[in-house]
C-alpha cells in the first residue's frame, strides 16, 4: 500500500498566555508576563495547517486541553464554586493558577511518541502519551491526551494505545520532540531515533548542569519496548549536555529528520560519529543524507533564537523535500544565509517555506512543536476519524469557531475571570461535536 506521513497539529486553546512556565526554554522565559492573543495564535496555527494541505500533504487536527483545569485545582485543595476556586487560586498561588491555565498542549510534538506499523512487531501504529513529568503544567495533560488520541485513532485493527509511563523523574518522557524516524520510504521498515538528555539510573553518565534534561534513557527504552521495536529498529542517542544548557530543551530544537535526511547542528549529539555509523549499519542500502550545520555558520544561540531545527521537513514528491520554517529564520542573518545555501547543495531539501507562527514562537514553540507526525497507509488513513482531517470546509468551520469563542487578548490577571472558564468550556464542547470526539473532557464526563 502507498504510505505517507500525516501531520496532526494541535489547535491553540482559548487560554493561550505567556506565563513563562518552562524553565530551560529561553523564549518562554523571556516573554513571560506579556499580553497574548489567543485568537491570533489559533488562526496562525490554522493557516499553517491549511498551507500544508495546499502543498499536497495530509493534515489533521488535535483538540486542546480543558483549561482552566478546575479538576486539578480542586485536587490541590481549592474549594467552593468554580468561580471561588479560580479566585482563591489567583490570590494564594497565581503561578499555580497559570500552570492550570496553560495552553501548552498546542505543541503536539510533546503529545506522544508514535511508531508506524512498518516498524512494530504487530503491524499496528503505536501511541504512547508523554508523561511530561519535568514541568507540572504539562504533566497534567497526558490523561486527556490519551482520550483524544483514542478518539482520533480508534480502530483497534490498526492502532494500539498505551498508558503514559510512570510519572516520576526516572521515566521522564517528552514524546516525539525527542524522537524521529529515518527510512528509505514511509512504507519501509526504518530506524527510530530516541534522543535522551540523561540516564536516570547511571548518575556517573554525562548530564547538563544548568537546565534540566527532560528525557531519560530509561523512558526512551520503555517506549521502544511498548511499541514492539526490535534491536535493529531502535537507536538511542544522547543529546549533547552542553547544548541543553544553552536552551536546547528538546532534541527538535537542534535536529530534525525525515525519510533519508537527518538535519542537525554540529553540537547536537554527544557522540555524533558513533550515532551516524549505527544508523548506516541499521539502514543498509539506503542513500542517507546527513546534513550537519557547522557552528561557525550558525551558532547555537542563533539556532535557538530562530528555531532553525524546529522546522518541519516534508516530502513533496519522491526525492524532493521542503523545509517549513518560522519567519524568524528569515529574520536571522546567519540562518537565512544557511538556508539559501542549503537548497543548492544537491540534497533532497530543495525548498524553504516561511510561515508566521509568532504567537507560538514567543512561548517557545516553532512549526515542528505544533505537529505530531503519523506515518500511515491508505487503510490506516481511512480508519482515522475523518472529522479531524483538514480540508477547506473544516478550515472555514474552525476559523468561525475561533471567531465565536476566542478573546483577542489575554493577560495573566484574566485567568481568574470565571467567564473565561465558561467561554473555554463552551468552545470545547462545540469543538468535540465538530471533530466527533465524544466526551473527552472532565467537564463533559
Amino acid at each position: 500500500m502507498v504510505q505517507f506521513e500525516a501531520n496532526f497539529d494541535g489547535l491553540v486553546g482559548p487560554t493561550h498566555n505567556y506565563a513563562g512556565l518552562s524553565y530551560g526554554n529561553v523564549a518562554s522565559q523571556s516573554n513571560a508576563q506579556d499580553v497574548s492573543s489567543p485568537k491570533e495564535a489559533a488562526k496562525q496555527g490554522l493557516r499553517k495547517m491549511k498551507a500544508l494541505t495546499e502543498l499536497g500533504l495530509v493534515q489533521g487536527v488535535l483538540a486542546p486541553q480543558e483549561r482552566p483545569d478546575i479538576h486539578t485545582l480542586r485536587r490541590l485543595g481549592f474549594t467552593g464554586s468554580d468561580a471561588q476556586v479560580l479566585d482563591k487560586a489567583f490570590r494564594e498561588d497565581p503561578v499555580l493558577l497559570a500552570a492550570c491555565c496553560s495552553a501548552s498542549s498546542m505543541w503536539t510534538a510533546n503529545a506522544a511518541t508514535v511508531s508506524p506499523s512498518a516498524d512494530t512487531a504487530d503491524g499496528r501504529i503505536h501511541f504512547t502519551p508523554a508523561n511530561l513529568t519535568n514541568k507540572f503544567h504539562r504533566s497534567i495533560e497526558h490523561e486527556v491526551t490519551g482520550r483524544i488520541l483514542g478518539q482520533v485513532f480508534a480502530d483497534e485493527r490498526h492502532f494500539s494505545h498505551h498508558q503514559a509511563l510512570p510519572a516520576n523523574d526516572y521515566f521522564g518522557d517528552e514524546g516525539a520532540a525527542n524522537h524521529t524516524r529515518l527510512c528509505a520510504d514511509y512504507g519501509h521498515a526504518g530506524v527510530e531515533l530516541f534522543v535522551y538528555g540523561r540516564s536516570a539510573f547511571d548518575l556517573s553518565a554525562p548530564a547538563p548542569r544548568r537546565y534540566p534534561a527532560r528525557q531519560t534513557l530509561e523512558a526512551s527504552r520503555a517506549v521502544a519496548r511498548l511499541h514492539g521495536l526490535g534491536e535493529d529498529t531502535a537507536i538511542f542517542i544522547q543529546q549533547n549536555p552542553a547544548v541543553i544548557d544553552q536552551g536546547v530543551f528538546h532534541n527538535d530544537v537542534i535536529a530534525v529528520g525525515n525519510q533519508n535526511v537527518l538535519f542537525y547542528h554540529q553540537e547536537a549529539f554527544l557522540n555524533t560519529a558513533a550515532a551516524l555509523e549505527e544508523i548506516r549499519r541499521k539502514l543498509p542500502g539506503t542513500e542517507l543524507h546527513f546534513i550537519e550545520v557547522p557552528t561557525d555558520e550558525v551558532p547555537v544561540a542563533d539556532a535557538v533564537k530562530s528555531y532553525l531545527f524546529n522546522t518541519q521537513i516534508v516530502t513533496l514528491k519522491p526525492g524532493q523535500m521542503a523545509i517549513i520554517a518560522p519567519t524568524e529564520c528569515a529574520e536571522t542573518p546567519s540562518v537565512k544565509a544557511y538556508l539559501d545555501k542549503l537548497v543548492t547543495l544537491g540534497t533532497p531539501i530543495r525548498e524553504v517555506h516561511f510561515m508566521d507562527v509568532k504567537q507560538s514562537m514567543r512561548n517557545g514553540g516553532g512549526p515542528a512543536c505544533l505537529r505530531l507526525r503519523v506515518a500511515m497507509t491508505q487503510a490506516e488513513h481511512a480508519a482515522t476519524n475523518q472529522a479531524c482531517l483538514m480540508n477547506e470546509a473544516l478550515f472555514a468551520r474552525l476559523n468561525q469557531w475561533v471567531d465565536k469563542h476566542y478573546r483577542d487578548t489575554l493577560s495573566l490577571s484574566d485567568l481568574r475571570d470565571p467567564a473565561l472558564l465558561q467561554e473555554s468550556r463552551a468552545a470545547l464542547d462545540e469543538l468535540t461535536q465538530i471533530l466527533k470526539l465524544g466526551a473527552v473532557y472532565p467537564f463533559q464526563r
